[in-house]
Parts: C-alpha cells; sequence; structure tokens
C-alpha cells in the first residue's frame, strides 16, 4: 500500500498523472512552518504565507508554478531600525515521474510536496542588505545613534592635531590664516 503524505504544503496530483495537458490551480494561506532565513531579516516562524500555484500535466511530471506573498521582518542594514516589508516571489519546477535517475523534485505517490521549493525561493529573495527606506542615513559615526534626514550637514570634526590652534583662533576671535587667505588678498 503507498504512503499518504499529508500537511499544508503537500498537494494531491492524482487526476492530472499522465494525463498531459491537465492543469489544476490552487490558492492557499499557510503560516510558516519555521522561521525561514538566517540573515539580519527573515520570514518569522506563522508568518503568513500567501500562495498561487498552478499544476501542470506535461509528459515529464508535473510542472507546478505560482507566486509566494510574504512579509519578512527584521533589522535595517544601515540604521538598525525594526523594520517590516512585503516579498513576492515567483517560482517554476518541474516535479518529475519516478524514474532510473534521481530528480531534485518527484512526483511522490500520488502528491507533490511544494515546501522545500517554496522556502528555497522564499529565503533566496530576502535582500542581502535590507533598508527601511532607499536613502537611510544609517548611524551617526560619533554617537552611534540613527541620523534622520532633517539633520542637515554636520561640521567636520576637528582634527585633533589642530584642536589647539582652533581654541586659540576662537579666543583672540580671528580667522585663521594661511595658504588660502594670501591667494585671496593677491
Amino acid at each position: 500500500m503507498k504512503s499518504h503524505k499529508s500537511g499544508p504544503f503537500v498537494l494531491p496530483v492524482r487526476d492530472l498523472i499522465r494525463k498531459p495537458g491537465e492543469m489544476r490551480e490552487h490558492a492557499l494561506s499557510i503560516p510558516a512552518p519555521e522561521r525561514w532565513g538566517e540573515g539580519i531579516v527573515s520570514i518569522p516562524q506563522g508568518g503568513e504565507l500567501a500562495v498561487e500555484a498552478r499544476l501542470e500535466s506535461v509528459h515529464e511530471g508535473i510542472l507546478v508554478s505560482g507566486t509566494v506573498d510574504a512579509t519578512y521582518e527584521g533589522e535595517c542594514g544601515r540604521c538598525l531600525r525594526e523594520i517590516s516589508q512585503p516579498v513576492e516571489v515567483e517560482f517554476q519546477e518541474l516535479f518529475e515521474y519516478p524514474g532510473e535517475e534521481a530528480a531534485d523534485y518527484e512526483v511522490q505517490d500520488d502528491h507533490v510536496d511544494l515546501e522545500t521549493l517554496i522556502r528555497d525561493a522564499t529565503v533566496l529573495s530576502l535582500p542581502f542588505q535590507p533598508v527601511c527606506q532607499p536613502d537611510c542615513p544609517g548611524l551617526d559615526p560619533v554617537t552611534g545613534e540613527p541620523m534622520t534626514q532633517s539633520a542637515g550637514e554636520r561640521p567636520e570634526p576637528v582634527d585633533p592635531r589642530w584642536a589647539g590652534l582652533q581654541e586659540f583662533a576662537e579666543q583672540f576671535g580671528s580667522e585663521p590664516t594661511g595658504a588660502d587667505s594670501r591667494k585671496e588678498e593677491s
């Protein structure tokens, strides 16, 4: 007797096997069974995966194509703020009929298991360096606090070797003189 696997990612294909041209569509809402992703962003365990899949029977097996909509969570790679952003992934893979050669994806008994396919496609589409907004200014290198757009330009830090001269100039209220001021005079 054949084993029947079950689970939210397992779809029956008994009515499609060896019937080229037959097609069926599925719309699924599945919670992520575990945290997907190892970087600074990931799909959290229990996060909703909206899957739309089309199963088409072809001579070699069952062609599965579709999309996954999910939301990744983590932190901005520049300013370390918490972020949560949507991600849409397209996938397409052939589940081959069992044969002499091993395939990456096979029709098992009378079903296809989409979990590995969807997980791999989703994890590979997560951004490597996510940002909260495209022009995120990042962290202030001095204070370590997130910089804001309204902060404007900050004065350049004084080289510690010239700090004494700067204090002298401020004390006596004179502008520093140098090669630049001599050029202006001529």
